[in-house]
């Protein structure tokens, strides 16, 4: 019975967050999405009831962003086409040095202001620093993903700071992405944007009408043998199953390896990034038995971008405005500093490292390093809503190279575990090591121009 309420609560809200933003033109100029509307109605709601609420209601719609977040990942890389990796290189090196400099970037701050100011001044947690990398670039969906990770080392305060951390990345990374491309638009860096003014009352609630719906994937089985929706969820499930039994042979390996060891490394090490490669693993294999083909991209992205919505309104409506009050300072001081590090990464590196079509690509990083990709397409598509320039087709190969580890990906999650049990310092200073290195890769780009 929870199950069936906690999926009518975050329908509600869902629903009710995109007919406020359909109303409230505010909203609609602000690019808001109905998933964050609905979530900050919901923290409302359960802050005006709080124990009035029946707490198993409210401890499982804690666990969804958790269990989402696997869906998400599973499906990222299936029905997907794999580009050799010189094509991806030679297309996109620039920006993959860009994204790796804003992720390394970010945990050097994040990492660096905790152990030289916050925990002498705070006595926050160590592992307060990994909050800015998890909650601007994983988002949401990564805060869900590592919260057992969290518990298991007896800090759960830091899953309510990292969605923290990650509504104020989305939500200031859409305005402040938004007064960049105002400023870019002044200054003639782009010419294709359309603005505000310019769109069509539908677009600006966001509905499509008529012949401009676009499809939501094709169908690439017989209804009468498996529906295709339910054929594109069990891939998901069995790239879960794959990366489920991955972690737990790891975890059954480091205790073989060391019986006696005092710490384990993968103790806490969450099962989203598993789910990736299992949902790679699970694409060659089809690819290798020759259907491949019946795994359709399209509808893969569908039931991505829906466990999202539900991930996001979910995480942010259980936020504990308690914990959020009393590390407000250090959590101001943050994501203050990661923010103006992204926004100088704009304007001062990105027309250096990427020359051609800059700012359209250096926007969709901007996006993605405080607000997740969506943020980052949804910001690209402002600047070249045709996909004139080459920054749709950087941005995806990008991707292929950074998502797997960073921004969510393997990094992301280890790196909350190896500060868990060998401490802030050296991870800290692997982060400066490699941040300078990319630093002298981009300035070698440069000197090359």
């Amino acid at each position: 019975m929870t199950a069936i309420i906690v999926f009518c609560i975050l329908s509600f809200l869902l629903v009710s967050g995109k007919i406020l933003r359909t109303l409230i033109p505010l909203f609609q100029k602000l690019y808001l999405p109905s998933s964050v509307i609905g979530g900050l109605l919901g923290l409302i709601i359960f802050s005006v009831l709080g124990d009035k609420l029946p707490a198993e209601w409210c401890n499982a719609i804690k666990k969804i962003p958790g269990f989402m977040i696997n869906v998400i990942f599973a499906s990222l890389f299936l029905g997907a086409v794999t580009p050799k990796l010189k094509t991806v290189f030679k297309t996109a090196f620039p920006q993959i040095c860009m994204g790796q400099l804003l992720a390394w970037g970010q945990y050097a701050i994040g990492i660096g202001l905790t152990g030289l100011v916050f925990i002498p001044f705070f006595g926050i947690n160590q592992t307060f620093g990994n909050l800015l990398e998890i909650g601007f670039q994983g988002g949401h969906g990564t805060v869900g993903g590592v919260a057992e990770t969290f518990r298991n080392f007896n800090w759960e305060d830091g899953i309510a700071l990292g969605y923290t951390v990650a509504t104020f990345g989305m939500i200031s990374g859409i305005l402040v992405g938004m007064v960049l491309v105002n400023w870019a638009l002044k200054k003639g860096y782009v010419k294709e944007i359309r603005t505000f003014a310019e769109r069509s009352y539908m677009e600006r609630i966001g509905i499509y009408v008529g012949k401009e719906r676009p499809s939501a994937g094709l169908q690439t089985v017989f209804c009468d043998s498996i529906d295709s929706l339910a054929f594109h969820i069990s891939l998901i499930g069995i790239a879960i199953l794959i990366g489920f039994g991955m972690l737990k042979g790891l975890q059954a390996l480091e205790v073989l390896i060391a019986p006696q060891a005092q710490i384990r490394f993968l103790k806490g090490f969450p099962l989203f990034p598993l789910c990736m490669i299992g949902g790679v693993f699970l694409q060659m294999f089809l690819n290798k038995i020759k259907i491949g083909e019946l795994v359709n991209k399209e509808q893969m992205q569908r039931l991505s971008g829906a466990s999202l919505d539900f991930l996001v309104v979910a995480a942010v409506a259980t936020i504990q405005l308690k914990v959020v009050a009393d590390n407000f300072l250090p959590l101001l001081i943050l994501c203050i500093c990661g923010l103006i590090f992204c926004i100088a990464m704009v304007v001062f590196v990105a027309p250096k490292l990427m020359k051609k079509d800059w700012f359209e690509k250096a926007i969709a990083e901007f996006g993605q390093a405080t607000g997740v990709t969506a943020t980052g397409l949804m910001l690209m598509r402002t600047v070249d809503p045709e996909n004139k320039t080459e920054a749709a087709a950087s941005f995806g190969y990008k991707q292929l190279i950074h998502e797997p580890v960073m921004g969510g990906g393997l990094w992301t999650a280890l790196a909350l575990t190896l500060v868990f049990t060998v401490g802030w310092l050296p991870i800290w200073i692997l982060s400066c090591v490699m941040f300078i290195i990319w630093s002298i890769i981009a300035a070698l780009i440069m000197y090359k121009r």
